[in-house]
């Protein structure tokens, strides 16, 4: 596949990178494979504008494979998306010859990416996937890219005018046979807004709920019968 030409973006062409689009053009649907382009673009054009340097082709690869996890062939995977996307990632990379270290770098970035508060802190790759991920799904940062760039990227990798609801959606087919890999992420907001029923897991339930706060005697309205021991008896 040949890719079109965004000013100040450089999509990098190996034989590594060929055969990685291929296998995630053959994977999955039209909306996740432009979608994860896009996330490449806004990814490197961030990365340039910030300054930060980073390794092309590992962020090309983590882009790639960042919603791999979302398709039918993980239809019965309990792990979360994230981190069968990045198990996959591992799997291609490793059969291709990429270094241990790279491997891990693209394993976490794929892994990270819908978890907010942390990539911006770790490797250049790692960071450039969040952040691109945040701009095409979301919109994060999107006044810090010029109207000329906005325009490239999505011309030369069109944003499909129903994509808000196609990403939910998508998301929402990757995870509802999985709904426990939800907790702890935003990932549970998709579930709750596609079926009513789903039951969100709160942490706070949890703690009270858990064996060393029924031990202690206390309970869920936040009682607690403490063993209030005499330190003034020997």
């Amino acid at each position: 596949m040949m890719h079109a030409q965004v000013p100040g973006v450089v999509i990098p062409d190996s034989q590594l990178t060929r055969e990685m689009t291929q296998f995630i053009r053959d994977t999955e649907s039209d909306l996740l494979f432009h979608h994860s382009i896009r996330v490449y673009c806004w990814g490197a054009l961030t990365g340039s504008r910030t300054g930060l340097k980073f390794d092309p082709e590992l962020l090309y690869a983590a882009s790639m494979f960042h919603d791999i996890g979302l398709t039918a062939r993980y239809q019965d995977s309990q792990l979360r998306f994230e981190v069968d996307g990045a198990n996959a990632a591992r799997d291609f990379l490793r059969g291709h010859g990429v270094s241990d270290s790279d491997i891990e770098t693209v394993w976490n970035a794929v892994a990270l990416h819908t978890t907010p508060g942390i990539p911006q802190f770790m490797r250049p790759e790692i960071a450039l996937v969040q952040a691109g991920a945040g701009m095409d799904v979301a919109g994060r940062g999107y006044d810090q890219f010029s109207e000329v760039q906005r325009e490239a990227v999505v011309a030369a990798y069109p944003r499909e005018p129903n994509f808000a609801h196609g990403i939910i959606d998508a998301f929402y087919e990757g995870m509802k046979h999985r709904p426990t890999s939800t907790f702890g992420t935003f990932n549970d907001d998709v579930l709750a807004f596609k079926d009513p029923s789903f039951q969100r897991v709160d942490m706070c339930t949890i703690i009270l709920a858990s064996e060393w706060t029924r031990r202690s005697g206390c309970n869920v309205a936040g009682g607690c019968h403490h063993h209030v021991h005499n330190l003034s008896k020997p």
